[in-house]
């Protein structure tokens, strides 16, 4: 017997994708913040790479889930270095995940509308943009910081709908982040999907209750897409 579908495609108007983790290799971000930085902070302050690390963990850990912990201003500031300049240096490592093209342009050509909502700072967004030529795919692409709120708010998706109206009866967000899955359930979005390994070098991550992928390839929509009014003239 087939496995029941992980996305019922027949009542998905609008697809929200997220970028770090989902759509992109957390790979990336996950030795920036755990392994780059912590070395030119300590080489910075001149104290042993244990410590710097130590005292970087524990600023991540006050600002979690917050618009700061997500800002690239906030902490250029805050450590009195050149984030974005850190951040090039191993831009080597920002890598699309397996079949995501492959989906992008599929949900594309079915006529959905695909909005990337991230809580990626901007400039963010702009090295992974460059480095991955994604961003054509999207209809929009939403940093958090323009609407003043991050995901795992309710805010962010009040203000999101505002930004770019949608059904959240009929709408598919892909992300993988279980705080945010679950700030879009309590707002109502019907369709969610949770990513099982969003860093390829770590193990998979528990999605509790929420279905999840491998990879792309597994999410592929049907040949059915909504219909739309066209206008003659």
């Amino acid at each position: 017997m087939a496995a029941d579908p992980l996305v019922d495609w027949s009542r998905v108007d609008t697809v929200l994708l997220d970028m770090d983790g989902t759509l992109l290799d957390l790979n990336f971000d996950n030795h920036f913040w755990q392994v780059h930085l912590p070395q030119r902070y300590a080489a910075a302050r001149g104290v042993s790479l244990e410590l710097g690390r130590e005292e970087l963990m524990a600023r991540y850990h006050a600002r979690a889930g917050t618009l700061d912990w997500y800002s690239v201003d906030f902490w250029e500031t805050a450590l009195e270095l050149d984030i974005m300049q850190l951040k090039e240096e191993v831009a080597h490592l920002i890598d699309i995940h397996p079949h995501v093209t492959d989906f992008l342009a599929a949900v594309r050509a079915s006529g959905r509308r695909m909005v990337l909502a991230t809580n990626a700072h901007h400039k963010s967004v702009t090295l992974k943009m460059a480095r991955t030529g994604l961003a054509p795919q999207f209809d929009a692409i939403i940093s958090s910081h323009a609407l003043g709120a991050a995901k795992e708010e309710q805010e962010f998706w009040r203000r999101l709908c505002e930004r770019e109206p949608f059904d959240p009866a009929r709408t598919l967000l892909v992300d993988d982040s279980l705080p945010v899955l679950d700030s879009a359930r309590r707002f109502g979005i019907a369709q969610l999907v949770s990513v099982k390994r969003p860093d390829t070098t770590r193990q998979a991550n528990d999605t509790r209750d929420y279905p999840a992928i491998d990879d792309f390839s597994q999410l592929m929509p049907g040949a059915a897409a909504p219909r739309r009014e066209v206008a003659h003239g």
